[in-house]
């Protein structure tokens, strides 16, 4: 009796387990991936394509980056079939996330709509010219904004960080202006065209709100919203510390 029970058993797990061996979304159909290919003229090199769904923020992370340009141009990236914005982005810097500023390529945005058959890009993405979000010590005419340094929760300095200035509590537009990144000693400067009401932030990543492992900090002064900045015409105010922690 206790032969059969085992053997029953037996059969029942061996039963149950080529039930959970079958996938999970039977009968779906496995994504169509196409190849899109094309050329940054004229040419440039190390440029790349960044790709965006269709509302998704165009100043923040990408839905998908192809790889660096060759040295004639060319690029090439597999792609759902679908609706896209696409954007050429080459940074000075070599960097691949941040503000795009002056002296960085870039394209217009494109409407882009990834099929079978679909026809080469050529996409001409222009040096910047002009800033009007990244005024720090290259505008040395400007005697207005704020500096301090960035620290960890230990007090520590942090390199490599930008402050980046809003003109709303909320915090969640795309930054008014960013600053240039700090040095070793975690000091920086923001220069403003003007004075006035501005809420600021301290973060390693630029575009997007804050994602796990990020660096990140507002400044405050023991309230539970950002504490205003308020800086006056020809002022440059001293002190404007800022300590940040990683997002968990």
């Amino acid at each position: 009796m206790m032969t059969r029970f085992r053997i029953l058993s037996f059969l029942l797990l061996l039963a149950l387990w080529g039930c959970s061996d079958q996938p999970a979304t039977v009968g779906s159909q496995k994504t169509e991936l196409v190849s899109v290919k094309g050329q940054v003229v004229a040419p440039l090199e190390k440029a790349s394509l960044y790709i965006y769904k269709k509302g998704m923020d165009l100043y923040g992370p990408a839905f998908a980056v192809s790889d660096a340009t060759d040295r004639l141009g060319n690029f090439a990236i597999d792609l759902p079939v679908g609706e896209y914005v696409a954007v050429v982005r080459k940074r000075a810097s070599g960097e691949t996330v941040g503000p795009v500023v002056a002296g960085d390529n870039r394209s217009d945005f494109i409407q882009l709509t990834v099929k079978a058959g679909m026809d080469e890009l050529n996409v001409v993405a222009p040096v910047k010219i002009g800033d009007n979000r990244r005024l720090t010590t290259q505008d040395a005419k400007t005697l207005t904004g704020f500096e301090g340094t960035i620290t960890d929760a230990d007090g520590n300095p942090l390199e490599g960080l930008r402050i980046q200035v809003y003109d709303h509590v909320q915090m969640s537009e795309r930054p008014k202006y960013v600053s240039e990144k700090t040095g070793p000693d975690g000091r920086y400067r923001m220069l403003l065209p003007e004075g006035g009401t501005y809420y600021i932030c301290a973060r390693d990543n630029f575009g997007g709100p804050p994602k796990l492992g990020d660096l990140y900090g507002r400044y405050d002064q023991g309230t539970i919203e950002p504490s205003a900045v308020v800086i006056r015409k020809d002022q440059i105010l001293e002190g404007v510390n800022i300590r940040v922690t990683k997002i968990w």
